[in-house]
């Protein structure tokens, strides 16, 4: 099933996830340690959502820089903004899916930037891989892919239980980015 497919089926509870698991793995980005988002987790594995996930949230964007661009910032660190700014204070309806579904692009467009091993103007089509064209797609996009495929049908799998494989399939993520992000700084120094 291609991620489009999997996002369509998903429920509120599985988006939020879904686009948390995005926003989680591009943290490195917007300067923010690997706890700074454990209270959104936590609101999702308590079953309370609508009761604790905007104030986790409003403390998460206070400790990030998310709601300011900064002159001469790059795309990646715009995009993972815009991820964080666009998060919903309720986690439901349609709001939720529209937000999972940007979280889920801007996520494999920031991976896309990031990418190393594929040649200047050499565009990977991100729309296109989420509905499962996959040839010759460049290595931190495939992995990327991977994983946003691998959180949605965890939760399909396992519902709520299924937390804390979601976690860590983000962790892996987010150590994958920290480590492009600061080979990426040292190249420019």
């Amino acid at each position: 099933m291609s991620l489009v497919e999997l996002i369509a089926q998903a429920d509120d509870r599985a988006l939020a996830a879904g686009g948390l698991a995005c926003l989680d793995r591009c943290v490195p980005l917007l300067g923010g340690d690997d706890e700074v988002l454990r209270p959104l987790w936590t609101s999702l594995a308590d079953g309370a959502v609508g009761e604790t996930w905007g104030e986790s949230l409003e403390q998460a964007r206070a400790k990030l820089p998310a709601l300011f661009e900064e002159p001469g910032e790059d795309e990646a660190v715009r995009l993972a903004r815009m991820m964080l700014a666009a998060a919903p204070l309720d986690p439901a309806g349609a709001e939720v899916r529209a937000w999972a579904d940007a979280c889920s692009l801007d996520s494999l467009r920031i991976h896309r930037l990031l990418e190393v091993m594929t040649p200047d103007g050499d565009a990977d089509d991100v729309e296109g891989r989420r509905e499962g064209r996959t040839d010759d797609m460049s290595p931190l996009v495939a992995a990327e892919l991977r994983r946003q495929t691998a959180v949605l049908e965890l939760l399909a799998a396992t519902g709520s239980g299924g937390l804390r494989q979601v976690l860590a399939v983000s962790t892996e993520g987010r150590r994958v980015l920290r480590a492009v992000v600061s080979r990426r700084a040292r190249g420019r120094s």
